[in-house]
């Protein structure tokens, strides 16, 4: 299948039939469950320039951050309380924290779950060399998405970042066994039709695990400030038609798209998606790691944030778990 193709297929249903689809397609492999992984956002400082990106290392109205390791497995050993089974580190490239550090980090976070929980990592671009070391310190997966399959326009939007750089880590972290996510924004100034029905087929091309989509929230202290986001349907539409293609793989409703509209993560998960992901940072971080404008329950503690969120999905008809939840194309790969 090419865009055209895809494109072909997608504006011949309405949204509501495109997302109706998805939701019993991902229905028919996940059940009714939807999966949670708690987030830590443990550092704002970044060595990178993304021109859409609110924590991006010029801007100097940002109040920095760094949690440290001890501060760091304490959220994780709370949360394990809590009945959570995976969790998400997330920050910015920050240059002050070696790979040596994340490796301590994942090793103890293993050591306080019993090697139970499964440790996600999104520390951006890292040589082979790094992400082999963060995987024989127990890391299980890695975020890293692509934003934009259009090279011309990533290599702008991320301050002269080649989309090869990004293509080539993303190989790196399959051929090392990690359970792989990436995906993109929707709406992304200058983002063409055709770009946009190319980034949901480079989500098949490269058999994600997991694939991560919102919508460009445009940042106040950004180049982009001025840009009109898009409407949360084109989300929708991306994430239904991403679901159609990978059925196996986990996609999170993501917070932006309930920063753009209250909704937002309900509509989510009633077009395909399955997992949500509570942030248990503390919230003088969670008010501080502000990527965009907007951001939800940034003053919600991880157990106000499960209680309200099991009620929304509950309201879904669906059911919020606890589990591990590895996606289906890794217990294949694993099996096989």
């Amino acid at each position: 299948m090419n865009s055209t193709d895809l494109r072909t297929f997608a504006e011949g249903r309405t949204l509501d039939a495109l997302r109706g689809e998805a939701n019993t397609f991902c229905e028919s492999v996940w059940g009714k469950r939807v999966f949670v992984r708690g987030l830590i956002e443990f550092s704002n400082h970044c060595a990178r320039n993304c021109l859409y990106c609110g924590i991006r290392g010029a801007n100097t109205r940002v109040a920095r951050y760094r949690l440290s390791s001890d501060e760091i497995v304490g959220i994780v050993r709370e949360g394990f309380r809590l009945g959570i089974r995976t969790f998400v580190l997330q920050g910015g490239e920050d240059p002050f924290l070696s790979v040596l550090d994340h490796c301590r980090t994942v090793e103890r976070i293993k050591d306080a779950t019993e090697g139970t929980a499964a440790v996600t990592l999104s520390l951006g671009i890292r040589s082979r060399s790094e992400y082999a070391a963060l995987k024989a310190a127990g890391a299980d997966r890695y975020l890293l998405r692509f934003e934009t399959s259009d090279e011309t326009l990533h290599t702008r939007l991320r301050d002269g970042v080649p989309f090869a750089a990004r293509r080539r880590a993303l190989d790196d972290l399959k051929e090392l066994d990690y359970e792989v996510g990436s995906g993109f924004m929707t709406g992304l100034p200058g983002e063409t039709e055709e770009t946009f029905y190319e980034n949901v087929l480079l989500c098949k091309t490269l058999e994600l695990d997991m694939v991560g989509i919102g919508p460009f929230i445009p940042h106040p202290d950004t180049p982009l400030w001025s840009d009109a986001p898009p409407s949360l349907e084109r989300t929708l539409r991306a994430v239904a038609l991403v679901r159609l293609l990978l059925p196996m793989a986990n996609m999170p409703a993501t917070t932006a798209a309930g920063s753009i509209d209250p909704l937002g993560r309900e509509k989510m998960l009633l077009s395909g998606a399955n997992v949500l992901m509570p942030n248990l940072s503390p919230s003088e971080a969670k008010r501080r790691y502000l990527l965009y404008p907007g951001k939800v329950c940034l003053d919600e503690d991880g157990s106000a944030c499960l209680s309200c969120l099991s009620a929304r999905v509950l309201r879904l008809g669906k059911e919020l778990v606890f589990d591990r939840g590895d996606s289906r194309s890794a217990e294949l790969r694993h099996a096989g």
